[in-house]
Protein backbone atom coordinates (compact mmCIF):
# COMPACT_ATOMS: atom_id res chain seq x y z
CA UNK A 1 0.00 0.00 0.00
CA UNK A 2 1.33 3.17 -0.76
CA UNK A 3 2.53 5.07 1.96
CA UNK A 4 2.83 9.50 2.29
CA UNK A 5 4.18 11.01 5.32
CA UNK A 6 3.20 14.78 5.28
CA UNK A 7 4.17 17.14 7.41
CA UNK A 8 2.27 21.03 7.99
CA UNK A 9 0.11 22.98 9.70
CA UNK A 10 -3.72 22.03 11.00
CA UNK A 11 -5.67 24.37 12.94
CA UNK A 12 -9.36 26.08 12.45
CA UNK A 13 -9.98 27.63 9.64
CA UNK A 14 -12.84 29.88 8.99
CA UNK A 15 -14.77 30.59 5.81
CA UNK A 16 -16.49 34.00 5.10
CA UNK A 17 -18.73 33.99 2.13
CA UNK A 18 -19.03 37.90 0.49
CA UNK A 19 -20.46 39.74 -2.83
CA UNK A 20 -16.96 41.15 -3.05
CA UNK A 21 -13.76 41.83 -1.31
CA UNK A 22 -13.72 44.91 0.76
CA UNK A 23 -11.57 47.66 -0.31
CA UNK A 24 -8.90 49.22 2.53
CA UNK A 25 -12.02 51.25 4.46
CA UNK A 26 -14.56 49.90 3.62
CA UNK A 27 -16.70 46.60 5.55
CA UNK A 28 -17.62 43.96 3.71
CA UNK A 29 -20.63 41.45 4.81
CA UNK A 30 -20.32 38.34 4.41
CA UNK A 31 -23.54 36.49 3.46
CA UNK A 32 -22.05 32.71 4.57
CA UNK A 33 -19.81 31.12 7.55
CA UNK A 34 -18.36 27.63 7.82
CA UNK A 35 -15.77 26.47 10.33
CA UNK A 36 -13.43 23.28 9.73
CA UNK A 37 -10.02 21.96 10.53
CA UNK A 38 -7.68 22.98 8.21
CA UNK A 39 -4.10 23.77 6.99
CA UNK A 40 -1.93 23.66 4.03
CA UNK A 41 -0.29 20.13 5.07
CA UNK A 42 -3.39 18.93 6.45
CA UNK A 43 -5.53 19.21 3.59
CA UNK A 44 -2.64 17.67 1.76
CA UNK A 45 -2.51 14.49 3.99
CA UNK A 46 -6.61 14.43 3.51
CA UNK A 47 -6.31 14.49 -0.40
CA UNK A 48 -3.59 11.48 -0.42
CA UNK A 49 -6.01 9.60 2.18
CA UNK A 50 -9.08 10.13 -0.02
CA UNK A 51 -6.96 8.52 -2.77
CA UNK A 52 -6.19 5.32 -0.52
CA UNK A 53 -2.76 6.23 0.94
CA UNK A 54 -1.86 5.45 4.40
CA UNK A 55 -0.90 8.95 5.46
CA UNK A 56 0.47 10.36 8.57
CA UNK A 57 0.89 13.68 9.31
CA UNK A 58 3.36 15.81 11.55
CA UNK A 59 2.33 19.05 13.11
CA UNK A 60 1.68 21.38 16.42
CA UNK A 61 -1.16 22.16 17.88
CA UNK A 62 -2.00 24.06 21.39
CA UNK A 63 -2.16 21.40 24.32
CA UNK A 64 -5.51 21.05 24.86
CA UNK A 65 -6.81 20.90 21.23
CA UNK A 66 -4.51 18.01 20.44
CA UNK A 67 -7.52 15.39 21.38
CA UNK A 68 -9.99 17.28 19.16
CA UNK A 69 -7.56 17.47 16.32
CA UNK A 70 -6.21 13.93 16.27
CA UNK A 71 -10.42 12.71 16.30
CA UNK A 72 -11.03 14.74 13.41
CA UNK A 73 -7.45 13.46 11.72
CA UNK A 74 -8.51 9.92 12.33
CA UNK A 75 -11.76 10.58 10.96
CA UNK A 76 -10.64 11.49 7.30
CA UNK A 77 -7.92 8.75 7.22
CA UNK A 78 -5.26 10.12 8.33
CA UNK A 79 -2.81 9.01 10.93
CA UNK A 80 -2.57 12.03 13.62
CA UNK A 81 1.49 12.97 15.23
CA UNK A 82 0.05 16.32 17.05
CA UNK A 83 2.89 17.83 19.54
CA UNK A 84 1.05 19.87 22.29
CA UNK A 85 2.56 23.34 22.75
CA UNK A 86 1.52 26.18 25.01
CA UNK A 87 1.26 28.69 22.35
CA UNK A 88 -2.33 29.01 20.72
CA UNK A 89 -3.41 26.24 17.81
CA UNK A 90 -3.16 27.88 14.14
CA UNK A 91 -5.80 29.75 12.73
CA UNK A 92 -6.93 30.88 9.19
CA UNK A 93 -9.48 33.04 7.59
CA UNK A 94 -10.57 32.43 4.16
CA UNK A 95 -12.67 34.90 2.67
CA UNK A 96 -14.48 33.57 -0.79
CA UNK A 97 -16.13 36.15 -3.13
CA UNK A 98 -18.93 35.22 -5.51
CA UNK A 99 -16.21 34.65 -8.56
CA UNK A 100 -14.84 31.70 -6.35
CA UNK A 101 -11.31 33.82 -5.89
CA UNK A 102 -10.14 33.84 -2.26
CA UNK A 103 -8.53 36.28 0.19
CA UNK A 104 -5.99 33.87 2.85
CA UNK A 105 -5.20 34.91 6.02
CA UNK A 106 -3.22 32.77 8.65
CA UNK A 107 -2.01 32.90 12.10
CA UNK A 108 0.96 29.85 12.41
CA UNK A 109 0.53 30.12 16.48
CA UNK A 110 2.18 27.28 17.80
CA UNK A 111 4.86 25.88 15.44
CA UNK A 112 7.10 22.15 15.80
CA UNK A 113 10.72 22.27 16.62
CA UNK A 114 13.46 20.05 14.71
CA UNK A 115 13.57 18.10 17.91
CA UNK A 116 9.70 17.42 17.27
CA UNK A 117 10.40 15.51 13.68
CA UNK A 118 11.90 12.61 15.93
CA UNK A 119 8.62 11.10 16.78
CA UNK A 120 7.90 11.15 13.22
CA UNK A 121 10.69 8.77 12.30
CA UNK A 122 9.83 6.41 11.67
CA UNK A 123 6.91 7.58 9.43
CA UNK A 124 9.22 8.90 7.12
CA UNK A 125 11.99 6.12 7.07
CA UNK A 126 8.77 3.58 5.79
CA UNK A 127 7.24 6.34 3.31
CA UNK A 128 7.04 6.06 -0.25
CA UNK A 129 7.24 10.19 -0.31
CA UNK A 130 7.43 12.73 2.03
CA UNK A 131 5.54 15.60 1.27
CA UNK A 132 6.19 19.20 3.08
CA UNK A 133 5.55 23.15 2.82
CA UNK A 134 6.76 26.21 3.94
CA UNK A 135 4.31 26.57 6.18
CA UNK A 136 6.39 24.99 9.64
CA UNK A 137 10.06 26.10 10.25
CA UNK A 138 13.14 25.44 7.69
CA UNK A 139 14.52 23.56 10.38
CA UNK A 140 11.46 21.23 11.03
CA UNK A 141 12.11 20.51 7.03
CA UNK A 142 15.45 20.31 7.00
CA UNK A 143 15.61 17.66 9.83
CA UNK A 144 12.65 15.54 7.89
CA UNK A 145 14.37 16.02 4.16
CA UNK A 146 17.82 15.00 6.38
CA UNK A 147 15.64 11.21 7.46
CA UNK A 148 14.55 10.70 4.22
CA UNK A 149 17.40 10.91 2.10
CA UNK A 150 18.50 8.49 4.58
CA UNK A 151 16.42 5.91 3.56
CA UNK A 152 15.86 6.88 -0.11
CA UNK A 153 12.48 8.75 0.48
CA UNK A 154 11.25 10.49 -2.18
CA UNK A 155 10.60 13.86 -1.17
CA UNK A 156 7.94 16.95 -2.95
CA UNK A 157 8.50 20.18 -1.60
CA UNK A 158 5.38 23.05 -2.24
CA UNK A 159 7.46 26.00 -1.64
CA UNK A 160 4.44 28.14 -0.34
CA UNK A 161 4.30 30.47 1.20
CA UNK A 162 7.40 31.56 -0.46
CA UNK A 163 10.47 32.09 1.83
CA UNK A 164 14.55 32.02 0.60
CA UNK A 165 16.22 29.16 0.74
CA UNK A 166 20.10 27.73 0.51
CA UNK A 167 20.66 25.86 -2.86
CA UNK A 168 22.47 23.49 -0.82
CA UNK A 169 18.88 22.18 0.72
CA UNK A 170 16.73 22.39 -2.86
CA UNK A 171 19.09 20.25 -4.32
CA UNK A 172 17.93 17.51 -1.92
CA UNK A 173 14.42 17.88 -3.26
CA UNK A 174 12.90 15.11 -5.41
CA UNK A 175 9.87 17.65 -6.74
CA UNK A 176 9.04 21.01 -6.91
CA UNK A 177 5.19 22.26 -6.66
CA UNK A 178 5.38 26.37 -6.64
CA UNK A 179 2.46 27.97 -8.11
CA UNK A 180 3.49 31.07 -10.82
CA UNK A 181 4.43 33.42 -7.73
CA UNK A 182 6.27 31.09 -5.56
CA UNK A 183 9.11 30.05 -8.28
CA UNK A 184 11.86 32.56 -7.31
CA UNK A 185 15.01 30.63 -6.43
CA UNK A 186 14.09 27.87 -8.62
CA UNK A 187 15.20 29.16 -12.08
CA UNK A 188 18.07 26.22 -12.44
CA UNK A 189 15.99 23.94 -11.69
CA UNK A 190 13.96 21.42 -13.97
CA UNK A 191 11.87 18.79 -11.58
CA UNK A 192 9.77 21.96 -10.90
CA UNK A 193 6.27 21.52 -11.75
CA UNK A 194 3.69 24.86 -11.60
CA UNK A 195 0.33 25.40 -11.06
CA UNK A 196 -1.10 28.23 -12.70
CA UNK A 197 -4.59 27.53 -11.26
CA UNK A 198 -7.17 28.04 -14.65
CA UNK A 199 -4.54 28.04 -17.36
CA UNK A 200 -3.52 24.33 -15.82
CA UNK A 201 -0.02 23.00 -14.49
CA UNK A 202 3.00 23.77 -16.54
CA UNK A 203 6.03 20.36 -16.41
CA UNK A 204 9.02 22.43 -16.41
CA UNK A 205 11.41 19.05 -17.45
CA UNK A 206 8.85 18.32 -20.46
CA UNK A 207 8.36 21.94 -20.59
CA UNK A 208 4.40 21.43 -21.11
CA UNK A 209 1.77 22.79 -20.43
CA UNK A 210 -1.18 20.14 -18.78
CA UNK A 211 -4.47 22.46 -19.37
CA UNK A 212 -6.05 22.72 -16.49
CA UNK A 213 -9.67 20.94 -16.89
CA UNK A 214 -12.58 22.90 -17.45
CA UNK A 215 -15.95 23.30 -15.15
CA UNK A 216 -18.94 24.92 -15.39
CA UNK A 217 -18.40 27.16 -12.93
CA UNK A 218 -15.76 28.07 -9.80
CA UNK A 219 -17.69 27.83 -6.37
CA UNK A 220 -14.68 28.06 -4.34
CA UNK A 221 -10.93 27.64 -5.42
CA UNK A 222 -9.46 27.27 -1.30
CA UNK A 223 -7.87 24.63 -1.37
CA UNK A 224 -7.67 23.43 -4.95
CA UNK A 225 -3.40 23.77 -4.68
CA UNK A 226 -3.52 21.64 -1.75
CA UNK A 227 -5.49 18.97 -3.48
CA UNK A 228 -3.58 19.07 -6.33
CA UNK A 229 -0.63 18.51 -4.32
CA UNK A 230 -1.59 15.56 -2.28
CA UNK A 231 -3.39 13.79 -4.92
CA UNK A 232 0.27 14.50 -7.17
CA UNK A 233 2.05 12.83 -4.57
CA UNK A 234 -0.14 9.57 -4.82
CA UNK A 235 -0.14 9.39 -8.16
CA UNK A 236 3.45 9.68 -8.29
CA UNK A 237 4.12 6.79 -5.72
CA UNK A 238 2.14 4.64 -7.35
CA UNK A 239 4.04 5.12 -10.88
CA UNK A 240 2.10 7.37 -12.95
CA UNK A 241 4.73 9.67 -14.97
CA UNK A 242 4.39 13.11 -14.39
CA UNK A 243 2.44 14.03 -16.78
CA UNK A 244 -0.49 11.64 -16.14
CA UNK A 245 0.01 12.55 -12.16
CA UNK A 246 -0.57 16.00 -13.25
CA UNK A 247 -3.59 15.20 -15.28
CA UNK A 248 -5.06 13.34 -12.27
CA UNK A 249 -4.44 16.36 -9.86
CA UNK A 250 -5.81 18.74 -12.04
CA UNK A 251 -9.38 16.48 -11.94
CA UNK A 252 -8.79 16.73 -8.39
CA UNK A 253 -8.21 20.50 -8.42
CA UNK A 254 -11.35 20.73 -10.47
CA UNK A 255 -13.88 19.09 -8.53
CA UNK A 256 -12.55 20.15 -5.59
CA UNK A 257 -13.25 23.97 -6.81
CA UNK A 258 -16.79 23.18 -7.76
CA UNK A 259 -17.55 23.07 -4.22
CA UNK A 260 -17.61 25.07 -1.19
CA UNK A 261 -14.84 24.95 1.83
CA UNK A 262 -12.29 22.23 1.33
CA UNK A 263 -12.42 19.13 3.70
CA UNK A 264 -15.86 17.72 2.38
CA UNK A 265 -14.47 18.84 -1.36
CA UNK A 266 -11.79 17.26 -1.77
CA UNK A 267 -12.46 13.89 -3.79
CA UNK A 268 -12.37 10.55 -3.45
CA UNK A 269 -10.13 8.39 -6.33
CA UNK A 270 -13.25 7.05 -7.36
CA UNK A 271 -14.21 10.02 -7.85
CA UNK A 272 -11.30 11.09 -9.77
CA UNK A 273 -11.12 8.07 -12.24
CA UNK A 274 -14.50 8.17 -12.86
CA UNK A 275 -14.88 12.07 -13.56
CA UNK A 276 -15.68 13.32 -17.30
CA UNK A 277 -13.76 15.78 -18.69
Amino acid sequence: MIKIAVIGIAGESVFLSVDKFAKIGETAVATDYHAELGGKGFNQAVAAARCGARVSFLCAAHKEDVDKFKKIALSVGVKPFFVGKEECSPYAVIITDKSGDNSVTVYHGAELSAADVECFYDEIKSADILLINNEVPHAVNERAVEIAKKFGVKIILNPAPYRETKKDFLNKIDLFTPNEHETKGLEEYDNVIITQGKDGAFIKSLGELVPAVKIKKAIDTTGAGDTFSGVLAFYIASGKDLKEACEKASVAAAIKVGKRYILDAIPTIEQIENYNV
